[in-house]
């Protein structure tokens, strides 16, 4: 596992307001801005040294590229788990600047930050006591609560100039060996990264026996939810392509672009927090690991974590971590948009019960579009896409690791795949739109010769 030069890239393209290209592919392609060098900080226990350093050049599309430039600046954006857990015992935008938070201290202080739309416009406070998350979350309501997982409970904050965040509260058995590393772990994650597809770190606190972790607020819930049909309407396919990439715009990031790359461990449906706009976000530190500082490792032997079904097979097997397990866990991710199904689906017979051998058995069948999820339009552009998303798929969830893909090339297929799809359907809607012209002038034609002719 080679250790990357990070903090000053050479990358730049244009970006739209939701800070990935949707749009069709443009040859020419700038790479001359330079990346934003972070601060120094302290956090707690938790420092990072950022040096300045260059990344080599390199020519890829123009919407992977502009993913890959931090904001600057007041940015308008967008408006405002039941899942198995696997564990084997014993095991954010804008420079970040300096933060010191004691210990037991009463006080979280964070950097007044531009909003991407889910978190006010209005400045935030620098610092604010346990008092203020008491009141902003009415002493943690379970009418605030909006989430649930392995590290705790996660609430809706309203800060008293009303801007908007999101708490994860750690249970109160913190003290555990497991959950205090995963508190001090997603702290450290968290601290070291700033992409328009990851949500916001806006510090932490620790108050004697409350540990809190304050996020960027996400109102439009996971990918998970509107997959289950629980949350807005249908995704159609188009949409279900820019989170892909979105997320694999993310998690490149996090492999090749963060000061110190970063294996998230846990990328899965309700992981993925949507805006208003349908632009996801990755979540859930809680499992991420950074990669060892040794240039010639090759991965990090661990013990198993993440969630049942999205686990790479290898790293199950041998304990060693490396990012093409990420890369697995997203062809999973692939799976679910395509069939909309979780990755293990209890009622189901034998032979569809696991999603992923069931949906990719039908794609080599040549009938993808039966695994196709039963809320998607079929048409010639959409099924194409499909079968193209489903191979991607199958090359990320190789047995082997070596023979995966790296994150950087899933962003690049998936932004192909998406081109292409766009490019289909406008050819479709132009011949439809001729046909339909075709007809009507076929009609006007023929009661102008019979005027007795009548419609039906």
């Amino acid at each position: 596992m080679k250790k990357r030069s990070k903090t000053t890239s050479s990358y730049s393209g244009s970006e739209n307001n939701s800070g990935t290209s949707h749009g069709l592919y443009q040859s020419s392609v700038s790479r001359n801005s330079t990346y934003t060098e972070r601060s120094n900080y302290t956090a707690g226990s938790v420092q990072s040294h950022r040096s300045k350093s260059r990344v080599e050049n390199k020519s890829f599309p123009r919407s992977l590229t502009s993913c890959f430039i931090p904001r600057s600046g007041n940015t308008k954006g967008d408006d405002d788990d039941d899942d198995a857990m696997v564990e084997e015992s014993d095991a954010s935008f804008a420079s970040i600047s300096k933060k010191s938070i004691g210990s037991n201290s009463s006080v979280s202080q964070f950097r007044r930050r531009d909003s991407d739309g889910n978190i006010s416009l209005r400045e935030l406070p620098t610092q604010f006591s346990i008092r203020d998350i008491y009141r902003a979350t009415a002493n943690f309501s379970t009418a605030n609560k909006i989430g649930q997982g392995g590290f705790g409970s996660i609430y809706k904050g309203k800060l008293r100039n009303g801007s908007l965040i999101a708490i994860k509260r750690a249970k109160k058995n913190m003290y555990d060996k497991e959950l205090s590393a995963e508190f001090r772990s997603e702290i450290e994650t968290l601290s070291k990264i700033e992409h328009s597809n990851l949500v916001r770190f806006l510090g932490y606190l620790e108050h004697e026996d409350e540990r809190l972790i304050m996020i960027e607020y996400v109102n439009n819930g996971s990918l998970r939810e509107h997959l289950d049909g629980n949350r807005g309407d249908v995704l159609e396919i188009l949409p279900r392509l820019n989170i892909a990439t979105d997320i694999a715009h993310a998690v490149t990031y996090l492999h090749e672009y963060a000061d110190h790359p970063i294996i998230h461990r846990d990328i899965k449906a309700s992981n993925i927090l949507l805006t208003a706009t349908l632009r996801a976000k990755v979540a859930d530190f809680g499992f991420a690991r950074l990669t060892p500082d040794n240039p010639d490792a090759t991965h990090i032997s661990t013990q198993v974590k993440g969630t049942a079904g999205y686990v790479d097979p290898e790293y199950l097997r041998t304990y060693q971590l490396t990012e093409k397990s990420d890369v697995y866990s997203f062809g999973v991710l692939l799976v679910e948009l395509v069939t909309g199904r979780r990755p293990i689906v209890h009622g189901k017979d034998q032979s569809e019960r696991m999603t992923t051998k069931w949906a990719i058995r039908k794609y080599k069948e040549g009938d993808v579009v039966i695994a196709m999820d039963a809320k998607l339009r079929r048409s010639p552009a959409s099924v194409a896409a499909v079968d193209k998303m489903m191979k991607l798929a199958d090359e990320c969830m190789h047995p082997s690791r070596k023979s995966r893909p790296s994150m950087r090339k899933c962003a690049e297929d998936l932004w192909v795949i998406r081109r292409d799809f766009q490019q289909q359907q406008q050819q479709q809607q132009r011949k439809s739109e001729f046909s339909d012209s075709s007809n009507k002038n076929t009609t006007s034609s023929l009661k102008e010769s019979f005027p007795g002719l009548r419609e039906e």
